[in-house]
């Protein structure tokens, strides 16, 4: 037999292992240490929607739903979705998916053929590059500037449009820069979009969580609906990682293509999990649990962002999400000698940088999906960290 790697495909052998889950195991094993690495939420999924879990398995609820999801959970979905002004029908354009990164490989593997350019504005989520590449096509970096607010310029998008681009994969609020896009910014892409004839997968995981400004969705600007996938989900604003649900809205014609993926793959969402997100998107107190948890992270995004600053590093205003990325090239390391140095040195777990693409390098990600007392603790150890340079 020969070598078990031979057996392995070029795209897998070839793939970065995630520059995230590295740190997480140094920190895990760790003794005494503190993580600003986690994106996910440190609230617990309300208890209501647990509830609801429950006596869904009690009744005997523990069978496939339909494909697509549940009528009941598409139709809330659909209704939901009106918040951010975009209107979607809930038999045919919507689409429940195992969360929201699901949705990202079915848009991609339905839109991209093979030798295609995918046009990905970044520092960006980790998974985009390797699904654009497991799919065939070719991931083109749009490298985001901290002076801009980490927002995409319609010259940036210009610059890297060829004959062979086909789809603009974006995210905001993103994550790892907390960047968001107001509505001038993207009527300006989006007249980029259709006059190059270009599709868009937008991921808006983070819609709830902007900060004294509105999330606007580029698929709700005249001329887009046709031209989008809306991405979104329940693991940041309802505090539902480990459920592990997603929505994802588009054209007819799209979301069955991407069923069709759907169902040979993973069949459908899970049941349990269904009938939780439809408590969590139905349930009458459903905004104003939203809006403890959004106060909540402006206190401490607040609290962060102040606190880089004491130190004398340079941070873009996050608008939205709950990260912070602030500029560590001052001193003198790299994002990735950063993180270790940090980590060894402190004991604190932050993520580079280069992890979210070549541009994030000099920068590192800190979330404030934690307490503001290990806010403050963490701040403290890397004030001190940093005050050697």
């Amino acid at each position: 037999m020969k070598d078990t790697k031979s057996y392995l495909s070029k795209i897998v052998q070839d793939m970065p292992d995630s520059g995230i889950k590295d740190f997480f195991d140094v920190a895990n094993t760790m003794e005494g240490a503190l993580s600003l690495g986690v994106g996910e939420p440190d609230f617990p999924t309300p208890e209501h929607v647990r509830e609801a879990a429950i006596a869904s398995i009690k009744k005997g609820d523990t069978k496939y739903t339909d494909n697509r999801g549940t009528v009941e959970l598409r139709a809330a979905a659909a209704d939901y979705l009106t918040k951010f002004d975009l209107h979607y029908d809930k038999q045919d354009e919507i689409l429940i998916t195992m969360g929201a990164s699901e949705g990202i490989d079915l848009a991609l593997r339905t839109l991209v053929n093979p030798g295609e350019e995918v046009l990905v504005a970044e520092p960006s989520y980790v998974s985009y590059i390797p699904c654009i590449e497991l799919c065939g096509g070719v991931p083109v970096s749009l490298k985001l500037r901290a002076e801009n607010k980490f927002r995409l310029t319609r010259e940036q998008l210009e610059e890297k449009i060829t004959e062979k681009s086909k789809v603009l994969l974006i995210s905001y609020p993103n994550n790892p820069t907390g960047a968001i896009m107001e509505k001038e910014d993207l009527e300006a892409i989006a007249e980029v979009v259709k006059e190059h004839d270009l599709f868009v997968i937008t991921d808006e995981i983070y819609a709830e969580l902007t900060y004294g400004k509105k999330h606007v969705s580029i698929a709700s600007l005249p001329g887009m609906y046709e031209r989008c996938v809306v991405l979104n989900g329940f693991s940041k604003a309802f505090a539902m990682t480990g459920w592990r649900m997603g929505i994802a809205a588009g054209p007819k014609d799209v979301i069955f293509h991407m069923n069709k993926i759907h169902q040979f793959t993973t069949m459908s969402a899970g049941t349990t999990s269904q009938y939780a997100a439809l408590e969590a998107l139905t349930s009458p107190v459903r905004d104003e649990e939203i809006t403890v948890m959004r106060e909540e992270y402006d206190a401490r995004r607040t609290l962060m962002v102040e606190g880089f600053r004491k130190m004398g590093l340079s941070v873009a205003e996050p608008e939205g999400a709950f990260y912070v990325f602030p500029d560590i090239r001052k001193t003198g390391l790299t994002s990735e000698e950063f993180c270790n140095r940090l980590l060894q040195e402190q004991k604190v777990a932050v993520i580079p940088g280069n992890a979210f693409g070549t541009c994030g390098e000099g920068f590192v990600r800190c979330s404030y999906a934690y307490s503001q007392d290990v806010i403050r603790a963490c701040l403290e150890k890397i004030a001190e960290f940093v005050a050697q340079f």
